[in-house]
């Protein structure tokens, strides 16, 4: 969705279970109500809820602001080959 060549350190910072700062994110790779996947410096991170809402994306600084019921939060590198196909790639499975 957004891509930056930011050097950033990564950092996650939850306040509660209903509000999150990111920093060091390069990449958003999906999101919608249920959660967001993002690639940071440390691998792909997904983070699971209900009612997600993006609240600030700044693409130069690489930070995320997000809100909502958020449930996990899970870095996965696995997701980040997949991520690469692109939709020919999906599609021709």
């Amino acid at each position: 969705m957004f891509e930056s060549n930011i050097e950033k350190p990564h950092k996650l910072t939850a306040t509660g279970r209903e509000n999150a700062q990111i920093t060091g994110v390069s990449e958003v790779l999906t999101f919608d109500d249920g959660g967001i996947v993002c690639r940071t410096d440390l691998g792909v991170l997904k983070i699971k809820g209900a009612g997600m809402r993006v609240l600030n994306l700044n693409t130069e600084t690489g930070a995320l602001d997000i809100a909502g019921s958020l449930d996990s939060f899970t870095y996965d590198n696995s997701f980040a080959a997949k991520g690469k196909q692109g939709v020919f790639g999906k599609i021709f499975k």
